[in-house]
C-alpha cells in the first residue's frame, strides 16, 4: 500500500468532514447525511480496488 493513497483517504475525510460541519450549522442535517454517506462510498470503494489488487498478487505469489 501506498502512502498516497492513505493521503487520499484522509483528504476526502478531512473534505467529508468540513462540508458536513458547514451543511449542518446552515440546517441542512438531509444534505450533511447524504455527503457523509457519499464520502463514505468513494472511500470504500477506493478500498475494494486495492484489496482486489492485492488478492492478484497473493495469487501470482502461490502461483493459483
Amino acid at each position: 500500500m501506498d502512502v498516497d493513497f492513505i493521503f487520499k483517504v484522509a483528504a476526502i475525510g478531512i473534505i467529508v468532514t468540513v462540508l458536513n460541519q458547514l451543511l449542518v450549522r446552515s440546517g441542512r442535517e438531509e444534505q450533511a447525511m447524504m455527503t457523509t454517506l457519499a464520502g463514505l462510498v468513494v472511500v470504500m470503494l477506493m478500498i475494494v480496488s486495492v484489496i482486489g489488487e492485492l488478492f492478484n498478487t497473493v495469487k501470482s505469489v502461490f502461483g493459483l
